[in-house]
This record gives C-alpha cells, structure tokens and sequence, in this order.
C-alpha cells in the first residue's frame, strides 16, 4: 500500500499552503507534478535540498515527479523574494548545468529504472526559445489580466519599494512559469507544482491559466522556507553556499555542517532531509532529549543525510577526518586524508613553512620544531614535553627528543602535523 503523500510531509512540517481538491486527486490515481531548479550553477546546493526531498517522498508515495530546470525562466529571473534582477546565461553554460544538475538528482530520485512512476527531466528552454514575443501576448497574457498579476505578493512587495522597483521582463516572470505549468499539464498530464511558499504566487497563476485557457483543474503545493532556530537563513555558513557537488563542499565540510546544527534544528532536519520513519525519529528526538550532550540527533542526521548525497563511503570518511581532530584517531587515519579535506579539517591551524630541502637529508625533532618553526619558546621546554609525552608528529607521539623526520615522513607528500598536549595542533608545510 503506498503512502498517503500530504500526510507523509504534514507529520515532517513540510506542508505551508495547499489548494483543496489534492488530496482527492493523489487517491484517485498516479499523479505527476513538477518542480522548477533554477540552473545557475551546476551545482545544487542544500537550499534545493528541501523541494528535492519533497519530490523524493512524491515518487516513495506511487507518483511520478519532474524536474524541470528553468533554462528559459533562469535567463529572466525570478522577483520572488529578491531585490535585484540575476545575471543571465548562455545556452551552452545552461546544457552544462542541466546535465551536472541531472546526475545529483539521479542519487536522489529514480531517472532511470521502466517503474510507471520513473522521474523525468525537461528544460523550459525547449518549449520557450521558437516561442515569438507575440505569439506569446497573444496566446498566454491575454487569459491573465494585470490586475490579477499586481495581486501578488511578491509583486506588491517590489512595488512598495523594496529593492529598485521592478522590469516588465520580471514582472511577465508568473505568466512565464505559469505557462511552464500549462505546457507540462497538456504534454506530461502534469496537475501538480510544488515549491518553496515564496512560490506560492507563480504557482497559482499557472493553476489559474489551466484554467481559463483549457477549463482544466490543477494543484499548488507548497512548504515553509526552511529557517535556522535563530532566525537566519539556512544552508549559508561563512563561506557561503553548502554544495551537493563534492568540488564546491567537500563531504567532509558537508557532514560538519549537518553535525554542527542546533538541537532545535536538528529535530525539524531530520524529519525533512531524511526518508526516516516517524517512529525511529521520535524515539531519536526522545534519546536525543534524554542526553542532549551525546548529539545522538545530529550524528543520526549528519549520517543520512551525507550518505545520500555523497555515498556511505565518503561518510564513513568524514567520520574518520572528524576523529582526527577531535578523537583517538591513529597515524594510517591520518595518511588516507586527500590534500583538500587535511586543510579542511586543520583549517585556522597555526601553519609553518619549511624548505623541503631541508627534509631530504633529515632534521632532528628539537631543530624542526623550536628552531625552524617556532611551534615551542626553546628546546629546552620541548624536550621536557616530550619527556612528559605531551608531543606527536603525525599522531604518533615523540618518545626520543633526538628523533629524525625525513621527507618520507610527510603526508601527502607536503605536510607534518604536530600535536601539542590534546588541543594544540600546528601544521608543518614542506615546499
């Protein structure tokens, strides 16, 4: 018996606005519906994640989900929720972006299998590029009066002075996206869109134009944006966007970002990022309660939600990375690290620069590290630490203060970490 869809996403608070009629037409038969990328990157970062997940519960409960990237609408720009107009895209960067945008998606949604309910991908370029600017008035606008446009509230907000005003090109951006809704119901039976709330406008126009133009019946679904506890936008972190695509975030950072949110948060995260049943989740939420300190919730959430984007392997390697930092991990831990995620995880690391040269015929201990790279004020107080030993080069602790490095004991054929006592760490870097 497949699952009943709005109540799946209601019980994972993934429910904002919902038109009347939907629920009828899911238990009626198999129903397709769609959801719009934007592809200005040919990444998609975790803010898509939300109505990725949305699609992936639709096509778990029987139905058939689209993908749509909005090669034609992304070269006009939404005014929802945004001040400024976009920067605009060449078709070739646009293809570039769809096909990278389609093998993220295929991790996450079933492209490929004959299942009835198989996703697909379309690109609105396709149908929008042969259409003329008059065909289009002619055909589209006239079914959509202006008033019924200035209704809305994103674009009430623009009007009212928020940002620059507003273009005519974003202000034609509902009938667009609502003729994108039109073109999907006439040639994929498509009745549903689904979106972020700050949709909800451009969702409905396209319900709206089904039905002026063709007396048909389709849906809107909608979900929160996702907030932090705090009030400040999800997905961002200092550095910016976190990407699914491992050469933007590596799934080291990926996974940190997940481990690291608030216990607030991860009780609305692990119901919307993860395919979790509601029983196994209450019973974390309530662990989780019990013992907030072991961060069970963010560790159960960390783990689903970066092996399904990366893989169970890359997982397991980033549990290893974290335990360099902050665990007993071991020297052969150390060395399976890529060069990228050993700079990750010392990042803010004091650094040290030393000629490699001066590796080749090796150096002792005591010279390396007090004289060549000041990492402690004289030998004398590193030769007590090490006596003490309270000093590792590379996890493995100094037990001779008159030990010798050579370039062989370099990771990644460049680096020597140092440790001083638990906390302090130091990165030697060989050139």
């Amino acid at each position: 018996m497949a699952k009943n869809f709005v109540k799946e996403l209601e019980w994972r608070g993934m429910i904002q606005d919902m038109m009347p009629g939907l629920e009828e037409q899911l238990a009626k038969e198999m129903t397709t519906a769609y959801v719009g990328i934007d592809p200005t990157a040919d990444s998609l970062h975790i803010g898509h994640l939300v109505s990725v997940m949305i699609l992936k519960h639709f096509q778990h409960c029987g139905h058939r989900p689209i993908a749509l990237v909005g090669g034609a609408t992304g070269m006009i720009g939404d005014p929802s929720g945004k001040s400024l107009e976009r920067n605009l895209l060449d078709e070739q960067t646009l293809r570039h972006n769809q096909e990278a945008i389609k093998r993220q998606l295929s991790k996450l949604i079933d492209f490929d299998s004959d299942a009835p309910n198989a996703a697909i991908m379309v690109n609105n370029y396709d149908w929008m590029k042969e259409f003329s600017f008059l065909a289009f008035i002619r055909d589209i606008g006239k079914h959509i009066t202006v008033n019924y446009m200035m209704a809305k509230d994103s674009v009430k907000k623009r009007f009212n002075g928020e940002g620059e005003g507003m273009s005519f090109t974003e202000f034609t951006y509902q009938l667009v996206q609502g003729y994108d809704f039109l073109y999907l119901y006439e040639h994929q039976g498509c009745k549903l869109q689904l979106g972020g709330s700050d949709q909800w406008g451009n969702i409905t126009t396209g319900t709206e134009l089904i039905r002026r133009k063709l007396g048909g019946e389709a849906f809107a679904l909608t979900c929160p944006l996702i907030k932090k506890a705090d009030g400040t936008k999800f997905g961002k972190t200092e550095s910016g966007n976190v990407w699914l695509d491992p050469r933007y975030t590596s799934p080291y950072k990926f996974y940190q970002f997940w481990l690291n949110v608030s216990d607030e948060d991860a009780e609305r995260y692990i119901k919307i990022f993860t395919m979790l049943e509601k029983e196994e989740i209450d019973t974390l939420i309530a662990a989780h309660r019990e013992a907030p300190h072991e961060r069970q919730l963010q560790k159960r959430l960390a783990k689903e939600v970066t092996s399904m984007v990366h893989s169970p392997e890359e997982y397991e390697k980033a549990v290893g990375a974290s335990q360099i930092l902050f665990g007993g991990a071991t020297s052969e831990a150390l060395r399976t690290l890529d060069e990228q995620t050993l700079l990750q995880v010392f990042e803010g690391v004091p650094t040290f620069t030393i000629a490699k040269s001066e590796l080749e015929a090796g150096i002792d201990v005591l010279t390396l590290c007090a004289e060549r790279c000041k990492l402690f004020a004289s030998k004398g107080e590193l030769r007590k630490l090490i006596q003490g030993g309270g000093v590792s080069v590379n996890k493995e602790k100094v037990a001779d203060a008159n030990a010798v490095y050579t370039a062989e004991a370099l990771i990644a054929d460049k680096y020597l970490l140092v440790q001083k006592g638990k906390k302090n760490y130091f990165l030697i870097i060989a050139e």
